[in-house]
């Protein structure tokens, strides 16, 4: 059974027995003596070695890459949005006597990720005068409550949607993810 980074962890009693888990596992165990002597130390090896023998973690293939560089153009974007929606939401905001216009939209996402999904719905929430009402992450179903677009808010709100799953895939996204956006 080999790690995810590809390198194989040595075997103990034919199981592996990954090392950076045993040292911070014996880390733990130290703090929680609060004292440092050669026993405790011993005494955490022991029983960091039980633990990751007895308990064995399943093989996991990473579910989120940084990219610096994509992730930099999806901050810049994104504080750019967080900017634009905060004055469009103040605007109707100080116009007392008027109603925004409000819209509900259903978006489907184009990634099976969950875990892209997950970070497209924070960051929908996160702009000011979207909401998440609803996630159908089994479906890639968005339901979304919009305030203070006019026009066509259907096709504006599922287009800037994408380009904010686009952005995200590009920063955070494996190459199983870029390859679904194409």
């Amino acid at each position: 059974m080999s790690r995810p980074d590809g390198d194989r962890a040595p075997l103990l009693f034919g199981r592996p027995v990954p090392p950076r888990t045993v040292a911070w596992l014996t880390v733990v165990w130290l703090l929680l003596w609060g004292e440092l002597s050669v026993a405790n130390v011993l005494g955490g090896l022991l029983a960091a070695l039980a633990v990751v023998w007895l308990l064995p973690l399943p093989a996991r293939k990473p579910a989120l890459r940084i990219h610096p560089a994509r992730l930099l153009v999806f901050l810049a974007v994104f504080a750019t949005d967080l900017v634009i929606s905060s004055a469009r939401v103040a605007f109707w905001a100080l116009r007392f006597g008027t109603v925004p216009p409000m819209e509900i939209v259903e978006v489907r996402l184009r990634t099976s990720s969950e875990v892209m999904a997950v970070l497209a719905v924070v960051a929908l929430s996160a702009l000011p005068g979207s909401l998440v009402l609803e996630a159908r992450l089994a479906d890639g179903e968005l339901v979304l409550h919009v305030l203070g677009l006019t026009g066509d808010v259907q096709e504006t709100t599922r287009a800037d949607v994408a380009k904010l799953e686009a952005r995200i895939v590009a920063a955070f996204g494996t190459t199983a993810d870029r390859e679904e956006l194409r």
